[in-house]
């Protein structure tokens, strides 16, 4: 099973050393497995919560993620995303992009830096609606109940997610502008582009999320036709056609699975930076850390491990909040990697210690 699972990131992190062996020497295959662990420690929580939405979709759409979206990840946010950051804020042609990229890495880097309080407050403000979302949502199983069951109830009141979002970008943007004033000016102007992007973030979170309601909604409504035709079927003797109208809806949850996955990215990609300049390492380190973060939601859903370990998502969904939180103040101030990794993990093993003494709690009343 675990072979199964994880067989095609092995292979990849084979390869990928080997490139980066071949491409510098040692010293860049140890850059490319620093970047590696790097990726999948900011990541952890990013495969918890797919895994969540991943096992709603069938077998065949877990390969697709498997495959075809790991396919988007490396190559789209891990090579083409950053090399988009500098064709967009120094104005310059695709072309132009990757041959910086190349042969001027300190002044490709710059630019990808100069960018980042745009890309930060982007990814926050989705990463946070994510979270506003999940915790003001009343639900049968809480984790830390006296932080839930209040916020449950305010979460009665609509909208509220997007008030407090947006309230939080203002503070951002705002913040970011007076401290850009008492320094001499210099990044005044950006704190326009903080809060245009912050709202470019927030209309991602609900076009993506709405659509992604809406086509699990049909595709929960075709299930029970589904199930229905296969009564039918046994009763009449007659075979049900194979092909059913749930890829629709699979599909995109597939989609949101990938704009999820890409604004969980944005952590990973600007970090990467202060390890290494070069878009090559980079696209392959990043790239195998994506592919296990990717083995990891199946290896979850394949298991069960979500259904055993109920706190598992509640911790998920803290590390997003405590994320986002992350990615607003680093518009503003240099935060260590090690450290935002560090709170994912710590709310994950928390929620799965929490998850492992319910269930010894349940077993000895059971």
């Amino acid at each position: 099973m675990l072979l199964k699972t994880f067989g095609w990131s092995f292979a990849i992190t084979a390869l990928g050393l080997a490139a980066a062996a071949a491409y510098d020497g040692w010293t860049a295959l140890g850059i490319v497995a620093i970047l590696a662990v790097l990726e999948i420690s900011l990541s952890f929580d990013n495969a918890v919560v797919n895994a969540g939405i991943l096992k709603k979709m069938s077998a065949f759409w877990q390969k697709i993620f498997l495959t075809v979206g790991v396919l988007i990840a490396v190559f789209g946010m891990r090579l083409a995303f950053p090399l988009v950051i500098v064709t967009i804020s120094a104005n310059t042609s695709p072309m132009q992009a990757v041959d910086l990229a190349l042969n001027d890495k300190d002044q490709y880097q710059q630019l990808v830096t100069d960018a980042h309080p745009s890309i930060a407050s982007f990814g926050g403000m989705f990463l946070l609606m994510i979270f506003l979302d999940f915790i003001f949502e009343d639900r049968d199983i809480q984790w830390l109940r006296w932080i839930e069951r209040p916020l449950a109830k305010l979460g009665k009141v609509d909208m509220l997610s997007v008030c407090i979002a947006l309230i939080v970008l203002l503070i951002t943007s705002m913040t970011f502008a007076v401290h850009a004033h008492q320094h001499g000016g210099g990044h005044v102007d950006k704190a326009q582009t903080v809060l245009i992007s912050g709202i470019a973030g927030l209309i991602t979170y609900m076009i993506v999320g709405g659509l992604s309601g809406y086509f699990e909604d049909k595709l929960e409504e075709e299930e029970e036709r589904e199930h229905e035709e296969e009564e039918e079927a046994e009763r009449t003797g007659r075979k049900k056609p194979a092909i059913v109208l749930a890829g629709q809806a699979a599909f995109f949850m597939f989609l949101y699975l990938e704009v999820l996955d890409a604004s969980f990215s944005f952590d990973g990609v600007i970090g990467a930076f202060a390890i290494t300049n070069d878009i090559v390492l980079m696209a392959l380190g990043l790239g195998i850390g994506a592919m296990y973060v990717r083995s990891l939601t199946v290896y979850l859903v394949r298991q069960g491990t979500l259904d055993d370990y109920v706190y598992l998502e509640h911790g998920a969904h803290y590390a997003i909040g405590a994320l986002a939180g992350i990615l607003l103040v680093t518009i503003q101030y240099e935060i260590n990697e090690v450290i935002t990794g560090l709170v994912g993990v710590v709310l994950i093993g928390w929620s799965f210690l929490s998850s492992v003494r319910r269930n010894k709690t349940l077993a000895k009343t059971a």
